[in-house]
């Protein structure tokens, strides 16, 4: 019943790219690419909207921004690159999908947070974060099976995957664990919402691409 949780590599379905680098990819990779970036994209809104603890790396920018005095925006992007040039030791390959990952999920939450409802109560709060976690997590899986390339974050993630050779649940939620520890100590605020997602992107992650896998196979 658990077995999504030692999933260890990403599956090969009818919308994965021979391979992540190229500048003619299937017309199919592109488009559920954009599909799941999407999905991901109004997840991260909802998580926002919701009001109950950002994501790690938003913990961890809010932290390295009050111990440097930069933006959060530049603490961002600085950590963003971190995370990049991490990818050449664990020889991770970029593709298009790097960059439409970083231009799609900026715009739609720009477009996406004036139009999503705003609640009062705690638990309508907790239940709107819970569902931006759980579209992540399916954003996730979507856009990684396409092979198109995957944001800085999670090529972190497959890289180390492959290094460590654990499941891919572990590896992402130490990865968020270890981001929101050093956010903490750096003075970064956490939330309801950045605990759950620290404790379960990793499992969300796995168990749509176990799931995706099976029903896919047996179409």
């Amino acid at each position: 019943m658990l077995d999504f949780l030692s999933v260890k590599e990403i599956p090969t379905l009818f919308w994965t790219s021979p391979k992540p680098l190229t500048i003619r990819p299937p017309l199919v990779s592109v488009v559920i690419l954009l599909f799941g970036i999407s999905l991901f994209s109004l997840g991260e809104a909802l998580l926002v909207v919701a009001g109950v603890g950002v994501s790690p790396w938003t913990v961890l920018a809010q932290g390295a921004a009050h111990t440097t005095g930069c933006s959060i925006g530049t603490a961002t992007f600085i950590a963003s690159l971190i995370v990049l040039m991490a990818w050449f030791p664990l020889k991770q390959v970029p593709g298009i999908g790097t960059v439409i990952n970083a231009v799609v999920v900026a715009v739609a939450l720009d477009y996406a947070l004036p139009y999503l409802p705003t609640f009062e109560a705690f638990y309508f709060k907790l239940a709107q974060a819970i569902m931006g976690i759980i579209l992540i997590g399916l954003g996730s899986a979507i856009y990684l099976i396409a092979n198109l390339g995957p944001g800085p974050r999670d090529g972190l993630m497959t890289g180390l995957q492959k290094v460590t050779n654990f499941p891919m649940s572990v590896v992402r939620n130490s990865i968020e664990l270890t981001v929101v520890f050093c956010g903490w100590l750096l003075g970064g605020t956490l939330g309801v919402g950045t605990v759950l997602f620290a404790l379960s992107i990793g499992p969300f992650i796995s168990m749509f691409m176990y799931w995706l896998k099976q029903f896919f196979s047996k179409i």
